[in-house]
């Protein structure tokens, strides 16, 4: 607050010029972490970021009583690796999951029902502990071809009969 000249105070009491700090020198971006592309690193294992994932883990599990399971399959592990192929789907767009997204997931990994014993037989080894382990819920979502997101739920689950052409094998 500034002080009237006209108002008494001690010598004490006046405010003193603040120290003024040197102009900061050029900023070099050379930190061997930073991004230098506007795009995100893609590949393997670099995962999909998007607006609130986790609401897709609640829509995943609202999908349980429809899956069709075969022998030796766990719900858990099946929930794990369909919510993270939907969540990639949401991100693929840009947008928060929604239900489509968690049917388009269990539809084209047939797991609505439809799956030709070829595909049930290679996803069950995949999708085995995916519940409990982070790597192999990447290693579920990498499978998905790019081409595959852009299908709608109702073609995803067609798909299931061509899933090499969708799938990484």
């Amino acid at each position: 607050m500034t002080q009237p000249a006209q108002v008494p105070h001690a010598d004490t009491d006046r405010i003193r010029p603040s120290s003024l700090l040197p102009a900061p020198g050029r900023w070099v971006l050379d930190r061997p972490g930073e991004q230098t592309d506007l795009e995100p690193p893609t590949g393997p294992r670099f995962g999909s970021t998007g607006p609130d994932l986790g609401y897709g883990l609640k829509l995943a599990r609202r999908m349980e009583k429809r899956l069709e399971l075969a022998p030796g399959e766990h719900v858990e592990d099946v929930v794990a690796g369909g919510f993270g192929c939907g969540s990639r789907r949401a991100a693929h767009f840009g947008r928060a999951p929604v239900i489509y997204d968690m049917e388009w997931a269990f539809g084209l990994w047939g797991y609505l029902g439809g799956a030709p014993a070829e595909l049930i037989e290679w996803r069950g080894p995949l999708f085995r502990g995916a519940a409990e382990h982070y790597w192999d819920q990447r290693e579920i979502v990498d499978a998905v071809k790019v081409d595959a997101l852009k299908l709608t739920p109702a073609q995803a689950r067609e798909a299931t009969g061509r899933w090499k052409d969708y799938l990484i094998v």
